[in-house]
């Protein structure tokens, strides 16, 4: 197993965020971006499993897990301007990023906004837009009616059905902990951010290669989400999980890693 680092970066005033770092320094630089009110814990799996061609960063977004928690700032373009001062702080020139379910949104923002810092891409259950998933339009229902301290409950509901093979329940029990970290209004500001938002657009002007990954029982993402995506992007590719729910990174987490660093070797870095 890797050994895991705790560290902090300050990415402007008033905001910091503790990341994970996990690989060998020589390794290809590979900064992970986790979804709504997850935290770097989501991606200890993978770090756990670099190989040593990997050099693995996870950041904690602003509001959630143990990061700073600003009274504003929560669009995708706020986390996306996030990530960028992160690559700088944590004086990271170039990188494989990796986003996962929402998180994904941000990490192409970015990539499509700073392609000279971004060598590739990689989407794992990634939506291309949420405007069109009742699904969402219930949680969206559900999140506005929060209160702090959200309850235990709530938060246990909402991880049921995400995954197509049993998760380790150390991991489930963790990441239930780490949300019940995140204010309501951090929830709340959050997922509005990103039902206000074109999300669409934010597949325009991606450049740079990119590999789609999403489990075929994912009942959030219907394949025709995901066409979108490949769509859009230009030379985007597809791997298909049988078996798999939304939480790809969660059930699978070997296969991941090993897809991750065969398209990083892939690439011309």
């Amino acid at each position: 197993m890797t050994v895991i680092s705790l560290k902090s970066a300050a990415v402007r005033e008033g905001v910091t965020l503790p990341y994970a770092e996990a690989g060998y320094p020589s390794g290809t630089p590979v900064v992970f971006v986790h979804g709504l009110a997850d935290s770097w814990w989501s991606f200890e799996p993978l770090l756990q499993r670099l190989p040593g061609s990997l050099h693995g960063y996870a950041p904690t977004q602003r509001g959630h897990g143990d990061a700073d928690r600003p009274p504003d700032g929560y669009t995708p373009e706020d986390f996306a301007a996030d990530l960028v001062a992160f690559l700088d702080a944590a004086k990271i020139d170039r990188c494989l990023l990796v986003g996962c379910s929402t998180g994904g949104v941000a990490a192409r923002i970015v990539a499509g906004s700073h392609p000279d810092r971004i060598s590739g891409l990689v989407l794992v259950g990634v939506p291309a837009t949420l405007a069109d998933k009742p699904a969402v339009a219930e949680l969206d229902e559900l999140v506005q009616g929060l209160s702090d301290p959200v309850p235990r409950a709530v938060v246990e509901g909402l991880m049921t059905g995400i995954a197509g093979r049993p998760i380790a329940p150390g991991l489930l029990k963790t990441m239930a902990d780490e949300r019940l970290k995140v204010p309501a209004r951090v929830w709340q500001q959050t997922l509005r951010g990103l039902l206000d938002a074109d999300l669409r657009a934010t597949l325009a002007g991606i450049l740079v290669p990119t590999l789609v990954i999403r489990g075929d029982q994912d009942d959030l993402l219907p394949r025709n989400d995901q066409q979108a995506i490949l769509d859009a992007v230009h030379g985007a590719r597809l791997l298909t999980y049988e078996g798999a729910g939304h939480a790809v990174h969660w059930e699978q987490p070997e296969r991941v890693v090993a897809d991750i660093a065969a398209f990083a070797a892939s690439r011309r870095w």
